[in-house]
């Protein structure tokens, strides 16, 4: 394995297993105030941060993890983007009752309309549908898309957002998180990317992303609840900008409070891919599972997200004449 290969793997397992992580050590946290984690755990690196709680086990994967997970394995069966196939596999985990899952994201998935129309029809109705719930799950494919480049990573972004949240802004929101994920892989500063990430948002979405992404915004001046993706992108880019390592990235987001397992997880697939694997404390690995619902009993561990990294990693691509992006 090239020096290369090896670094970009190991950033690949780190945001991979980060987002995991965050997802994990948000969720007992959801909906409390802000300083809740630390006012548990007042010592970093003290130990027994993975508490479980709220209807969650010790290291238990909420949906964010459960989602990313069946977009990576449709990526890699598929060798691309199949977007029918992402969608039955959502539908599929939805009809397996997990624990948690979006409002937006069950109705859409269980509306009875099909692939292309399901998620348009809720966000024609409901006419709010810029949830955090397609930039949650985008670590998986943010990993895969990454060697595409710049224009190929931000556009299957947005259609795998598109599946579940009509509201383009959710797109575009997530397009910026493969881009700054991209970014990282390569071994280069994600917050230099802002300017070149934001150039590419659509324009009628650019001004209100530019503002959650400054560098002199902070959580604070957030105007609407951080399950939105707005607050959610600005509070993940203020976490790794504003420390200097993975720890003290993940405490800061979940100390934010509110959605506190989705911002984690994003703050921790971006941390994941800047700092690498080995900034993952083994201490928030070593209880980590990953359940599916829907798809017997599986569940997956810290060793099977990081082969799944891997593996997306340099996946082999099939033509696309055959339908595939």
């Amino acid at each position: 394995m090239s020096p290369d290969r090896s670094d970009r793997a190991d950033r690949a397992v780190g945001a991979v297993l980060g987002s995991a992580v965050g997802d994990a050590l948000g969720a007992p946290f959801e909906f409390g105030p802000a300083g809740a984690f630390s006012a548990r755990f007042p010592t970093p690196g003290g130990g027994g941060e993975m508490c479980g709680g709220g209807g969650w086990d010790p290291g238990e994967a909420t949906d964010d993890t459960q989602m990313a997970v069946l977009v990576g394995a449709s990526l890699l069966e598929h060798g691309g983007l199949q977007l029918p196939d992402v969608f039955g596999r959502f539908q599929r985990w939805a009809a397996g009752e997990p624990k948690d899952i979006g409002l937006q994201t069950e109705d859409v998935l269980t509306n009875g309309a099909s692939w292309e129309l399901a998620a348009a029809l809720h966000f024609q109705i409901n006419a709010r549908a810029a949830g955090n719930g397609s930039l949650m799950r985008a670590s998986t494919s943010a990993v895969y898309f990454a060697a595409d480049g710049r224009a190929a990573t931000m556009d299957a972004a947005r259609r795998i957002s598109a599946l579940t949240h009509g509201d383009p802004a959710a797109g575009e929101g997530t397009a910026v998180l493969h881009e700054l994920v991209r970014t990282a892989l390569a071994g280069e500063d994600p917050l230099a990317a802002l300017p070149g990430a934001l150039a590419e948002v659509r324009a009628d979405r650019r001004e209100r992303y530019a503002r959650v992404l400054a560098p002199d915004w902070h959580p604070g001046l957030a105007t609407e609840f951080n399950g939105a993706v707005w607050p959610c992108l600005g509070t993940a880019v203020w976490a790794l900008r504003t420390t200097t390592g993975f720890e003290e990235a993940l405490r800061a987001a979940v100390d934010v409070g509110g959605d506190t397992d989705t911002v984690a997880a994003v703050t921790g697939v971006l941390a994941g891919a800047t700092y690498g694997s080995g900034s993952v404390p083994e201490r928030w690995t070593d209880p980590l599972h990953v359940p599916l619902p829907g798809f017997g009993d599986q569940i997956l561990d810290a060793d099977a997200l990081r082969e799944l990294a891997e593996a997306l990693v340099d996946a082999p691509r099939r033509p696309a004449d055959q339908g595939v992006l």
